[in-house]
């Protein structure tokens, strides 16, 4: 009886080791979307909040180039015909709709936020190729516009907004990039919480930004918390050693990655950089 409990405990076992090796992967493969990207939609009381509170705020549409509709909101800086433009990058569970109404936390700055394919009234499927293309038709879109100044275009990316961010500033002529919580690559956060999974095989969004970052040659700003549990601090660390340009380290201290901007000091921070004189 004791040999045939322990044979039948040895089979559990592999068992149990056979499906973390083999199944866990396989589920990883199909379900990455879903772990990835957190679309979610706005309700008509939200978007009639908007349009109430924050006047100033205008509803927008970018057309990417494979002809979906990417909507989004726009705040027209009051400063000058041709204002300088900051082009936020939200994370992957975020609703981006209210980001425009902060305009004035960065004076002088008109501000501008596509929803990600998927995410609040624009059409689609969000992926990494997807993200990367619409972000670019987004930043051509408004480089083009009577009242935006093209040579002082800043983007903001938080979060997963922060490789997307980079990626626009590795392919257009950015004034400066701001990247807050930011990553190496999903890739190495994704290695360091599935270690037991061979990440490498499966991920097909790898967002790659160390890459991209070495030859980036425009001005950065690095706001990084220092409670960050989600994406740890040393991911952020090694893209800043990996941009190119010239670059600035903030730490958030006492703060997690969910409530950065939560903080009093988190757009100051932001403001001072973008009005300081490009390196």
């Amino acid at each position: 009886m004791a040999r045939a409990w322990v044979a039948a405990s040895g089979r559990i076992a592999l068992a149990v080791v056979l499906g973390v090796v083999i199944l866990n992967p396989v589920l990883l493969y199909f379900l990455q979307e879903r772990l990835l990207f957190y679309p979610h939609g706005i309700n008509e009381e939200n978007r009639a909040l908007i349009r109430g509170r924050f006047p100033a705020v205008r509803e927008v549409t970018v057309t990417a180039g494979d002809g979906t509709s990417l909507h989004g909101w726009f705040q027209k800086s009051p400063a000058a015909a041709r204002a300088p433009l900051l082009i936020y990058f939200g994370g992957n569970a975020e609703d981006v709709s209210f980001v425009p109404s902060k305009g004035d936390r960065v004076a002088g700055r008109s501000m501008l936020a596509i929803a990600y394919r998927g995410y609040g009234l624009s059409r689609g499927e969000p992926g990494e190729r997807a993200l990367f293309d619409d972000a670019l038709a987004t930043y051509d879109a408004f480089a083009r516009r009577d009242d935006v100044d093209p040579a002082r275009i800043a983007v903001l990316g938080r979060s997963l907004g922060s490789g997307v961010a980079t990626y626009v500033a590795a392919h257009r002529p950015v004034h400066a990039a701001v990247l807050v919580t930011p990553y190496d690559s999903v890739l190495e956060v994704a290695r360091a919480k599935f270690w037991f999974v061979p990440v490498g095989l499966i991920l097909r969004h790898r967002f790659d930004s160390a890459t991209l970052a070495r030859a980036i040659a425009r001005p950065a700003l690095f706001v990084v918390a220092s409670e960050d549990e989600v994406i740890p601090v040393p991911h952020a660390r090694r893209l800043y050693d990996a941009w190119a340009g010239p670059k600035k380290w903030h730490v958030v201290e006492g703060e997690k990655h969910d409530t950065i901007d939560f903080n009093p000091d988190y757009w100051t921070v932001i403001a001072a950089f973008l009005a300081a004189p490009t390196p």
